[in-house]
């Protein structure tokens, strides 16, 4: 079964393509709901809706895990509260286009240290240079990046690394769904203290509930279900340098949804990353065919390709 889902990459790029289009639709609506609940509680509200949802589709079994399965689920909900709530906390004062473009520095730093191939390489330099432009827009442009927004955005860039690893690990050792559930039961325990205000709050009206749900579902439930998915079927420095088509994707959903701007600049920083994508995307089926004609070599000995200390599942205590 899992050598049947390694066969199918282009099926783990369309799963990360849904990701990075549903990701930042969620959170231009999730930002109408700053002036009401708070970035925190908006985060708490998002992750506890989303949890309940999968634990009734999904119905989780975790009384049967081990004790690994037990950690990578728990710091796997840990990574989800951190990269949840302090990109939030940032894009309640910086526009959403160039928080994306930031906090893509911690997959992107990620995607950098897995790469052992010159093409791999070359195309994390382009995602890169779409990044600083990204960036540069906004530090000259008419909106300019709050200190403290950059703060939270960066802390929020090194949960989203973690994160990508725990998904791998997570995906690794628990079958099916059932470690995104549980670590999403994880991490709204964790953000209980900034929860409960907010559920008052909504508790007696419909409308907020009802966006805060929509939050959820295309904030949480889709991505993470469709990126636990991918990391199955892609290398994790593939999976990373993918992402880079977040910073697109939030740039129009921050344009059509909360009126911010795209300027010329930030249009040739899009164009860039899509190239990165792209240039990824096309590697992965060169990187299959060349696995297949080595499969072999591989049986008989030889270092599998993918496999090392950064590519393997990150060590966790036993």
């Amino acid at each position: 079964m899992q050598q049947s889902a390694s066969s199918r990459p282009l099926v783990g790029v369309a799963l990360v393509v849904c990701s990075c289009l549903s990701l930042p639709f969620g959170a231009a609506v999730a930002a109408q709901l700053f002036p009401v609940l708070g970035p925190w509680g908006v985060t708490s509200l998002r992750v506890a809706i989303a949890a309940l949802l999968l634990v009734v589709i999904v119905r989780p079994r975790p009384i049967r895990w081990n004790r690994s399965q037990w950690l990578a689920a728990v710091f796997f909900g840990l990574s989800l509260a951190g990269m949840n709530g302090f990109f939030y906390a940032a894009i309640d004062r910086i526009p959403l286009g160039p928080a994306v473009a930031i906090e893509f520095l911690g997959p992107l730093v990620l995607a950098a240290v897995l790469t052992r191939r010159l093409a791999d390489a070359a195309w994390v330099g382009v995602a890169l240079l779409g990044m600083v432009l990204l960036g540069v827009d906004g530090l000259i442009g008419s909106e300019p990046l709050d200190p403290l927004g950059l703060v939270f955005i960066l802390i929020a860039a090194g949960f989203w690394a973690m994160y990508i690893r725990m998904s791998a690990r997570v995906g690794a050792i628990i079958p099916g769904s059932s470690g995104l559930a549980v670590g999403l039961v994880v991490a709204a325990v964790l953000l209980i203290p900034v929860g409960v205000p907010a559920a008052v709050t909504v508790a007696g009206d419909m409308q907020l509930l009802l966006l805060a749900a929509v939050t959820a579902v295309l904030s949480s439930v889709i991505p993470y279900s469709f990126e636990l998915a991918a990391l199955r079927r892609l290398p994790q420095r593939v999976f990373g340098v993918l992402l880079s088509l977040e910073p697109a994707f939030a740039t129009l959903a921050g344009w059509l949804i909360l009126g911010q701007s795209a300027t010329p600049l930030r249009m040739l920083a899009i164009a860039l990353v899509v190239a990165a994508s792209v240039g990824t995307t096309l590697g992965v089926r060169r990187q299959r065919r060349r696995a297949d004609a080595e499969n072999d070599r591989d049986d008989e000995g030889e270092p599998d390709d993918e496999t090392g200390p950064f590519t393997a599942p990150i060590p966790l205590p036993e």
